[in-house]
This record gives structure tokens, sequence and C-alpha cells, in this order.
């Protein structure tokens, strides 16, 4: 039973009796951030109240009274102007306990089924090492794609690493004048460094690294040649650590120098019909064609520029998957207008685009509590160095857990770290990452969420080990007061499919993390109140609680991508 499509339905035939038809997608049902004001409400009495002839107050009594017994409802309540909340009954609550309790996908929806999005995130500047600033696209970009993903979308992750063009040229210039290694990710970071800088601040410099620039799309030069490929190789060597580590898996990478040559001949192709023109030596994409600004595709030296190379990208992903309905980039905030011409031009050009739904998702920055980092600064955190710093405290305390691999569990929490952090709060914000509040076991962190996830498991364990078998779907409690102290950890737990279904359509995995913070205090402090193998006949009963917990968290971890130990 959909409790809220059943609630959502009462509603419609209730305003039908005033004389007020609307459609039940219209009708907006809410969670009340107060479990004492029910485990629903809603505002269409105050919504309607015009239309009605009537004060809010009074058409909330009206479609009270109209909706009479509502099968999953116990009980219905009218607050202040007009607003009607509905508390569920013991008998929706067990449905739910056992739902959780026997299916592996617990959460999941079809609200988004049928459609089949490419998504495209991480996507580094390869040449240099990857900080962590650029790990917030990997994280956000791999969460939505789950949370999808467990809403009934096809998802076909995509990679779209920069290997070609002026930041390489720069990486490449200043390993020629350091004689650095390129096989040495470090190396590679301190010379892309040198030609930064060098580039900013000498005009000289500036004009052998737009040579070098030039000399390595047309392949004319063996030794730059060579020092780049060795340099990529390195890098997405590097890259390919990382995202094993945090659970990254990509369908498809496509490189800037496969999509530069095919966006360079699009554009070309493009200019007699006016979709591009000429322009001081440039071709570009006029203001008019886009209604917002215009933008370069092809710089004077008659080389691609990201946008024409986004292009080719488009291309190249819509010839591999052309079956797609939305196209989603993950890149950070800045880059806002940049996307919005580059999506103008697509459409423009490829019939293929036409109805197909294009979004942005923003990242904001992560700094550290010490300052914002910069590549071309040299304070830049790694996200290898910080995932190995976060292991080395982590280590610590997985020395004194029950896991068998202390290393792994070390390496998991890290991950968990890194992960809540970021998507504790909407995208597009800016993140400060502070170690010690990221590792910590108490409040707002991954790790509190994991210590939860392994606190059930050793309850699930232990009763195991006793003989406590939890009651069998359909035996029911008998009673709300029944629940006892479970009672707000139940209704919370009802929750957790229309939060995954919200999160999903909109795009937001941070009120998935919000909800599993909110669960796992929720559990602690039953934990704390309530023995829960107590050798009474109500042991089973929690046990089953505490089943229905595990189930929840592990599913909402998997969703943010966070790894659920067994045993901490």
């Amino acid at each position: 039973m959909n409790t809220k499509k059943v609630i959502q339905g009462a509603i419609v035939q209730a305003l039908a009796t005033v004389g007020i038809e609307v459609d039940v997608s219209t009708i907006t049902l809410e969670h009340p951030a107060e479990l004492s004001h029910g485990d629903y409400a809603t505002s269409v009495a105050l919504q309607y109240a015009k239309q009605a002839a009537r004060s809010p107050r009074d058409l909330a009594v009206a479609l009270v009274g109209a909706m009479g017994t509502i099968a999953p409802v116990a009980k219905i309540d009218i607050a202040g102007p007009g607003f009607i909340n509905f508390t569920l009954s013991s008998g929706a609550l067990s449905q739910s306990l056992d739902e959780a309790r026997a299916e592996d996908m617990w959460g999941n929806n079809t609200a988004l089924e049928g459609q089949s999005v490419l998504m495209e995130y991480t996507s580094p500047n390869l040449f240099k090492p990857l900080h962590i600033g650029n790990l917030v696209g990997n994280v956000l970009g791999e969460s939505i794609s789950r949370l999808l993903e467990f809403s009934g979308v096809s998802v076909k992750r995509i990679n779209y690493p920069s290997d070609i063009g002026l930041t390489v040229a720069k990486g490449v210039w200043g390993l020629q004048k350091i004689h650095g290694d390129p096989n040495d990710i470090q190396s590679l970071g301190g010379a892309y460094r040198v030609g930064n800088e060098a580039y900013e601040t000498d005009p000289e410099a500036k004009a052998e690294i737009e040579a070098v620039n030039k000399k390595i799309y047309e392949g004319s030069d063996p030794e730059l040649k060579a020092l780049r490929e060795s340099g990529i190789k390195t890098s997405r060597r590097h890259l390919n650590e990382i995202c094993k580590k945090l659970g990254t898996t990509f369908d498809t990478e496509i490189f800037e120098s496969e999509a530069a040559p095919v966006g360079r001949d699009i554009v070309l192709s493009h200019i007699d019909d006016g979709i591009f023109e000429k322009s001081d030596g440039a071709v570009v994409f006029p203001e008019r064609n886009s209604g917002l600004h215009t933008r370069v595709f092809i710089n004077s030296l008659g080389l691609p520029t990201y946008e024409a190379k986004d292009l080719g990208n488009f291309k190249l992903k819509n010839g591999t998957y052309s079956e797609w309905t939305h196209y989603f980039v993950v890149t950070g905030v800045e880059q806002r207008e940049y996307f919005q011409v580059v999506f103008k031009a697509i459409q423009k050009v490829f019939s293929e685009a036409e109805g197909k739904v294009f979004r942005h998702i923003t990242n904001g920055f992560l700094t550290p509590t010490t300052g914002k980092m910069s590549s071309r600064k040299g304070n830049v955190i790694t996200g290898e160095s910080l995932i190995a710093d976060l292991v080395e405290v982590a280590k610590a305390r997985a020395a004194e857990s029950r896991a068998d691999d202390h290393e792994k569990l070390a390496e998991q929490i890290a991950v968990a770290a890194i992960k809540y952090q970021i998507l504790k709060q909407s995208s597009g914000k800016d993140i400060v990452f502070d170690r010690e509040r990221a590792l910590s076991l108490e409040g707002d962190s991954g790790p509190y969420l994991q210590y939860a996830y392994a606190r059930t498991n050793a309850v699930i364990v232990k009763a195991h080990e006793q003989g406590v078998l939890p009651p069998l779907a359909g035996e029911g409690w008998g009673g709300v007061e029944d629940f006892g102290v479970a009672d707000t950890l139940v209704r919370l737990l009802h929750r957790f499919p229309e939060i995954v279904e919200y999160a999903a359509s909109e795009l937001e995995p941070h009120i998935v993390a919000q909800y599993l913070l909110h669960l796992a205090s929720a559990f602690n402090s039953w934990y704390a109140q309530e023995q829960i193998l107590d050798g009474t006949p109500a042991a089973a009963h929690k046990v089953a609680v505490t089943e229905a917990v595990n189930r929840t968290l592990k599913n909402g971890l998997w969703i943010l991508g966070i790894p659920a130990p067994e045993k901490m």
C-alpha cells in the first residue's frame, strides 16, 4: 500500500464534496518536523479556502468530516489556522517494518522509470594531481547516479578528462624547464605550477607555451608527444586509484583529445548556416543564437576551445548512447553560464537534442579549515594525501574495533568522512572541510552513521546467537502503544521510501544524508533507553525494529556511496 497516495486520494475526494475538483498530483503532503504533529500534514484548506468561500479552519473541518475513516490513518487533527495532520495506524507502520526487513531494495521506487540519463562527472584536468576540491564532483555525481538508479532510472556514468589543451601544455613546458619526471604525480604537479606561473607573468614564456600547445595538437614534436603521453598515463593511474577507493566505476571515458577534432569540424561545418560566425580570426557562437552572450568556439590560432570540444564530446556520447532522455553534467558552480551557452549550441546543432532535458548540476568549492586550496599556488591538498591522512587517523580507532581487517575499516571510515561532509548539504554550496569533525563518531558525520549501522549488526548477530527470532511478516504489533519508546524510530522508518523518491526528484543527496542522521540519532537514543535482548517476548519485536533500521541505514549509505562496515 502506498500510504501517501491513499491519503492524497482521500483529500481529492473530500475537496470534491465542497465543489473543488483537483488532480491528485497537486496535493502536497509533507512530513512534519515534529512527530508529535503527525506523520503527514497538508495545507490544502489554506490553499483552497478562498475558492471554497470559507475560512481555512472551516474548510479544514469540512474536509476532515468528508474524509471519514482512511485505512492507514489512526487519527486526523486540525492545527493552527487550518493545517490537517494525519497520524498513521499501527497496521500501516507494521507493514513498513515488514517491508524494510524483507526487501533487499527497501526504499526504491519506480517514480522516474523510463528515464535514461547520461551522467558526466569527475572530468578532471589531467597532468597534475587531483586535489580534494576536484573530488566534490565525483562524490556528488556518484551519489546522484545511485539515487536515480534507486528510482528506476537507467544511468550511464561518463568521465570526460582533459588530456589536451593549455593545462597540459603548461605541464609539458614545465617538465622541460625543471627536468621533471612524467612518471611521478608530484613532479607533474610541480611542473604545472611552474608552467602556469610563467604563463601568467612572462610574455615570452606564454608564447612558448602556446607554441607547445599547438605542436601537441598537431602531434608534430616527438619529444612533446612522449612527455604528454607519459604524464597522462601517470595522471590516469592516480585518478583510477582514487575512483576505486571512492566506489566509482565509469561506463565510458571520453578524452578531450578525442572530442577536440570532432568539435572543431562541427563548428566549421555550421558557419554557412549562421549557427557560428567568424570574428577577428576566431569562430564564435554569437549572442543572438544563445540569447546570453557570445563565446569563442575556435580561437585565432585555429584551435578548438573547451566549448567546441564539448560539442564533440556530446556527439561521441550520443553516438554511444543514443536512447537517452536526460543529459546531466556535474561541475563547479562557476561554470553555470558556460554550460548555458554550450547547451544552447548543442540544441542548435543537433536535432537529436530536441525535446531532451539538459542540466548543469553545480557543486561548490571545498576548502580546508586552513584556507582555500589552489593547484596554481601550490597549497593544494591532493585527493591521495587527504585520504591517506584520514586513514592514518582512523587506524587508531579501527585498531580498537571488532573488525577483522583494520586497514580496510580505516579506509572505509576515511571515505565516509569525506563523502558525508560533501553530501550533507545541498549541491552548489561551498564546503569547509574540518578533519576532526568529519572523523567524529559523535553526531553529524559519516563515521557516526557507519557506527550506528555496525551497532545494529551487533544486536542482530547477538540475537541470532541467543535464538531470539523476530516475528514473521504480518504478525503485527497489536497497537501503536506497543511500539513504546520505539514509536519515533518506527515512524521515521516509514518515511524512507518517500525520502528517496523526493531526493531523486530534486537531484539532492543531502535529503537522504539528513534523514539518515535523524534515523541514526533516533536509533542510538532508543538503544540507550531500551534493553533490546531483555529475555522477554518483546525482545523479538525489538530485534525486528533493529533489522528494519539495519536495512534502511545500509541502503541509505549505499545511495550516498558510503561503505557500510558490519563491525566497528
